[in-house]
């Protein structure tokens, strides 16, 4: 490791939050990982595909930011995801990670 310089090495206890739920023609499960880091947004998981993103309220009001992230082609998928992130996310204030 000595061509490395390593930026952090954090561990924390996290709550996750698995959740699995249908619209009219979509399958979705999605992990969600609190964290102290990211600024307080939370890391939403597709299960299924492996895709990632940091999201809050912002982000869940982009569709396309959803469409790219999730790699959703239908524009009313992405919205009807976007309902559900907008019910089921905790809003938490803006946080600074490195204070």
């Amino acid at each position: 490791m000595e061509h490395f310089e390593k930026l952090y090495d954090e561990h924390e206890k996290v709550h996750v939050r698995f959740v699995g739920f249908t619209t009219y023609d979509t399958r979705y499960d999605f992990g969600f990982i609190y964290t102290n880091m990211f600024f307080g947004k939370p890391l939403v998981v597709c299960m299924q595909t492996g895709r990632s993103a940091l999201l809050d309220p912002k982000d869940i009001e982009n569709i396309e930011y959803l469409q790219k992230a999730f790699h959703i082609t239908e524009v009313r998928q992405a919205e009807e995801l976007a309902l559900f992130f907008n019910e089921e996310l905790p809003t938490v204030p803006f946080q600074t990670q490195y204070e």
